[in-house]
Order: C-alpha cells, then sequence, then structure tokens
C-alpha cells in the first residue's frame, strides 16, 4: 500500500484493530481476531470487497493494548500515524475505548467498538462509533430481571474500580435499583484495585450485609475469583452479571461455582438460528470452541465498515479524505442487520438494539432466557 503517498492508488483497503492479546483479558483480543480473520478470508476468497465497481483485498493490521488503557492510546497512535489505516476496530474493553475514542477522535480517523458499553467512549466525539448496547440501558435490565427472577428487594455490588466499564456500570446499576426499591436498598457497594486477586474483605462486608443478590458488573477472569470466593465464605444467595462475563474462557475458570447464574448480554449462542448459528458452526469447527459475544460483535463492527466504505465508495483517494467520507457514510447507516441483532443508530453513534439475558447451564452453556428491547 502506498501509505505516504498523497493520492491512496493501490489494490488494498487496510484497516487496523486495537485489541487486548496479552495482559489481563487475551481471549476477547483472540476472539475478535479470529473473527475478523474469519471475515477477512471470506472476502478476499472472493476477490475482495467492491468499492465503486472495482474489487480491493483487505489487510488487517492487528496492534496488541496490552489490556491497558495507555497502551491502547499507543496502539492507536501508531495504527493512525504508521500504519496509516483507514479506520480502527477497538479496543473492546471501556477501559480502553475511552482513551483510544479520544485520540481517533482527534485524529479524525473513524473508530468502532466492538463491545464497549461506557458511554464515554463515543460522547460527544462524532468520529466514533460502537456495535454493542449501552450501560444506562444494560444496568436496568438486570436491575429488572434480579427484582423478577429472584424478587430482590436488597443488592450489594462488587466492581473494578479502576475499569470505565465496570465503575460506570456499578453506579448505574445502583441509581437504578435505589430508584426501583427505595434509598439504602443497595446494602453494599464495594470496589477493588487493577491488580488484587482476593476479595475476602470486600465480600465479608457484602455478605454481613445480607443482600438479596450480588451483582458482578466484571470482565470474566475476576468473576471466576469472586463466584468461587463468595461461595467459600458461605454466600449461597443468587448472583447477576452482565455482559463482561460473556466468553469462552468464563467456564474453565469458573467451572461449578457458575452453574446455575444469569447474566445480561449480547447474544445467545445456544439456541442460535439464521445468519448467527451459521457463524457460530463455521467459527467452532476453524477454531475448537463457542464464540463468544466479541466475536460476533467484531464480525457486525467490521461489517459495519466494509458497508460504509463501499457506501462511500472512497478508499484510494488522499487519507484524511477517504477517512471523511469514511465516517460520513458510517453516521448515515440508519439501521443494520447483523448477526447480534438489529440494530439503528443513534446521533452519538451507539446503536439502539436488544439484550438478552442468559443463563448458565449445567453443560456450562449460555441459554438463552429472556430478551429485553429498548
Amino acid at each position: 500500500m502506498c501509505v505516504a503517498c498523497s493520492e491512496r492508488k493501490t489494490d488494498t483497503i487496510k484497516i487496523g484493530f486495537n485489541i487486548p492479546l496479552t495482559g489481563d483479558i487475551p481471549k476477547i483480543g483472540e476472539e475478535s481476531k479470529f473473527a475478523a480473520e474469519m471475515l477477512k478470508e471470506d472476502i478476499n476468497g472472493q476477490g475482495g470487497l467492491a468499492v465503486g465497481g472495482k474489487k480491493y483485498m483487505l489487510e488487517f493490521v492487528y496492534e496488541d493494548n496490552e489490556s491497558k488503557a495507555e497502551s491502547a492510546v499507543t496502539a492507536a497512535l501508531k495504527l493512525i500515524e504508521k500504519d496509516k489505516v483507514i479506520a480502527i476496530v477497538g479496543p473492546n474493553s471501556s477501559k480502553q475505548a475511552v482513551p483510544a475514542g479520544q485520540v481517533c477522535n482527534d485524529n479524525l480517523t473513524p473508530m468502532i467498538s466492538p463491545w464497549s458499553t461506557n458511554p464515554d467512549a463515543t460522547k460527544d466525539r462524532p468520529w466514533v462509533f460502537r456495535a454493542a448496547f449501552l450501560d444506562p440501558f444494560q444496568g436496568p435490565v438486570a436491575v429488572d430481571f434480579a427484582m423478577e427472577q429472584f424478587n430482590a428487594k436488597t443488592a450489594a455490588v462488587l466492581y473494578a474500580l479502576a475499569n470505565d466499564y465496570s465503575k460506570g456500570l456499578a453506579e448505574i446499576f445502583k441509581d437504578d435499583f435505589e430508584k426501583k426499591n427505595g434509598a439504602g436498598s443497595v446494602v453494599a457497594f464495594e470496589s477493588y484495585g487493577d491488580k488484587d486477586q482476593d476479595f475476602s474483605a470486600q465480600l465479608t462486608k457484602i455478605l454481613d450485609a445480607k443482600p438479596d443478590f450480588i451483582f458482578l458488573p466484571n470482565n470474566y477472569n475476576e468473576v471466576a475469583l469472586a463466584v468461587k470466593q463468595a461461595h467459600d465464605l458461605g454466600w449461597k444467595g443468587p448472583f447477576m452479571g452482565s455482559d463482561a462475563w460473556g466468553n469462552s474462557e468464563l467456564m474453565p475458570l469458573c467451572g461449578d461455582n457458575c452453574i446455575g447464574l444469569y447474566f445480561s448480554t449480547h447474544y445467545a449462542a445456544a439456541g442460535a438460528t439464521g445468519a448467527t448459528k451459521e457463524f457460530i458452526d463455521r467459527y467452532q469447527a476453524k477454531y475448537g470452541y463457542q464464540p463468544a459475544d466479541v466475536a460476533a460483535l467484531t464480525w457486525d463492527a467490521t461489517r459495519l465498515v466494509l458497508q460504509a466504505l463501499q457506501s462511500s465508495g472512497n478508499v484510494t483517494g488522499r487519507l484524511k479524505k477517504v477517512r471523511e467520507d469514511l465516517r460520513s457514510a458510517m453516521a448515515g447507516i440508519t439501521e443494520f442487520e447483523g448477526i447480534t441483532g438489529k440494530m439503528k443508530f443513534d446521533e452519538q453513534g451507539d446503536p439502539i438494539k436488544c439484550a438478552v439475558v442468559v443463563r448458565i447451564d449445567e453443560a456450562g452453556q449460555f441459554v438463552f432466557t429472556k430478551s429485553v428491547c429498548p
């Protein structure tokens, strides 16, 4: 690709991926990369992406953000300035997507996060989009389900203080739960630090408060630790989780401790139909395990970029203009049929779409329980 030229005469479309291939949540990065590679193979196998009457081969550049906010910023700058990508898919976790989104917006480069649900990732950033629902929607979904399923009148929350996603969702949940059940109905609101692995002090306070259930808006690796430690301390009550639970590593890490638990997420792999089932079956056959929501969301997010490129019709002019045209085309997508569901976009670049609540069954499968739509 003629990345240094003012006029980009090329038969290749270069897209960056800002994903966690190492660090705390490497499985998230792996699933994003695998889904992207599967899509790229499909399109390149057909001779490329048709734009303006010509076909262009896709080139994907994967940059490891190490599951860190500062590394996500560095990765974004490298993809924008050195690799000269047209657009960036990722970061996934809000902890990385919020700061990286600022970088992309400042540098006038389209970014779409597959998995980030914190509103700040896209707020007042016309160059930043997402494929996931937002936490102001997800929080009340968890509240309503817990009140209905567990007849809960009181709740406790354990969250990660340094994670924008976990902290933001915890606060949204608390506000909504107390609005519906009265002030003080969240009887314990405990946090932990970035590298903490022992939550027994916080969980002891939670158990002493005797909540009807515990809400854990945390990444799957931390959920496995928290649930086991709570059980070891004698907790026999229910948990409710959020979309960051939805990973193929959850059950290998959590085992029997997580059977029977519920969490809100973007799609249910077990029992999927149509294009969603086709994606899941192909992914499982190719990579040996069932894809979690982040893989399906990466597929949708990348397809949104490709659809917008086809609409813009410009991939070979000046890079600044190519990015501008792509951003306008992405903002112009009003509705999209994804494998994680149908979505419409608001003025912030956020999709309005349904959430799914799943139950972890005895085989460790994430089984559809109910759908909740805006």
